[in-house]
């Protein structure tokens, strides 16, 4: 098997970046659609047409307020058809991102992604989700390449409620130690080849970075200029998890979205929500020590992560509810990673130590250095 390592053509981040689109869609055709909902639409359509018309450029906007649904796509397709652009933007969250990627492959366009939050890793990635009617994951389709451009302008960012980049930290915290697992197993990465050192390698910095910075990020002031740490915090949340999960792989933590989707309370919870619960589940199915976990615990504390599935609104009112979590999630093609092989009942035991573990282990323990 070959080693494949994937990423965006080009990433751009800082203070007013949304400036750069208008160059970025000239290098990648002559028009361009953009997909956004009608809220955030009133944020970035103004700086959109400024940018695009210093380049002869009148982009159309798609709205797109609905779920990521297949009949939502092709609704989303016969809009596109009338304007038949070169480029594809899909700006906002990850619902209006991922319709971007679904319009590009169906049509052949070019892609630029412009998050407005950083709530998940979506912007650099080739991947998108569809869900059906009642949200459940029905398929995870796939790009043919990276998107062009990743315009992240953390002045937007900055603005949006910090529930959206607590879930994004969620998210990025996981792919540490997913890659590190798929590395192990030999398993495949996001392109189907063997994971890169590479890509191991930003996923460990990811994680390295939001063990120092997250706390402070999170206190960014909304209107002031972006600090350090939010910038590196937005750099590690959205461009290294992104490539850290392509191109390193995915494991434990990501396989139990496809059982905890389908329980009430979990699957109403944000991805980073439920990624972050379940990567505590990986590290007791890797035989981490009690030490580790408190103090793992103890950052998710400060953070507001949830550590156990009660903290998700889950009510455990029978062992078949775990079971049906456990089964789910091994089926997902992500539980393979993993340096051996994980059985429904240990998923489950670990789910019930975490139900059980005190809070006063980790409760206003001193936070230790970030160590893997």
């Amino acid at each position: 098997m070959n080693l494949v390592f994937g990423a965006p053509g080009r990433y751009v981040q800082g203070a007013g970046a949304i400036a750069e689109i208008g160059a970025a869609v000239a290098q990648c055709g002559a028009s361009a659609s953009v997909i956004v909902d009608s809220i955030v639409r009133q944020l970035i359509e103004e700086p959109i047409r400024r940018s695009c018309a210093s380049v002869d450029i009148s982009p159309r906007f798609i709205p797109f307020d609905g779920e990521m649904t297949q009949p939502a796509i092709e609704a989303l397709k016969a809009d596109f058809d009338e304007a038949a652009s070169d480029v594809v933007i899909g700006a906002g969250g990850g619902k209006c991102i991922d319709a971007g990627k679904a319009l590009a492959k169906a049509r052949g366009a070019a892609l630029i992604t412009l998050p407005t939050v950083a709530s998940n890793d979506a912007p650099p990635s080739k991947n998108y989700v569809v869900y059906d009617e009642h949200h459940q994951l029905l398929e995870v389709g796939h790009l043919a390449v990276s998107p062009r451009y990743v315009i992240v302008d953390t002045s937007l960012i900055a603005r949006a409620p910090r529930a959206f980049l607590v879930a994004g930290i969620g998210d990025a915290l996981t792919k540490s130690f997913e890659a590190e697992q798929c590395l192990k197993a030999e398993g495949r990465n996001g392109f189907g080849g063997r994971s890169s050192l590479a890509a191991v390698a930003l996923a460990r910095e990811c994680y390295r970075i939001l063990r120092q910075d997250a706390a402070a990020a999170l206190k960014q002031p909304s209107g002031d200029e972006p600090t350090k740490e939010f910038e590196r915090v937005i750099e590690a949340v959205v461009l290294m998890s992104g490539i850290g999960f392509e191109s390193g792989g995915l494991s434990i933590a990501h396989s139990m979205t496809r059982g905890l989707s389908r329980v009430p309370g979990a699957r109403e919870a944000p991805h980073g929500a439920q990624v972050a619960y379940a990567l505590l589940v990986q590290l007791v199915l890797e035989g981490r020590d009690s030490a580790f976990l408190n103090e793992m615990l103890n950052f998710y504390n400060e953070i507001g992560l949830p550590k156990t599935l009660a903290a998700m609104g889950v009510h455990l009112s029978n062992d078949a509810l775990l079971l049906e979590i456990a089964q789910t999630s091994l089926l997902a093609p992500h539980a393979r990673n993993f340096e051996r092989k994980v059985t429904a009942e240990e998923m489950i035991a670990a789910m019930r130590r975490l139900e059980a573990w005190p809070a006063s282990a980790y409760e206003r323990r001193p936070r230790q250095s970030a160590t893997l």
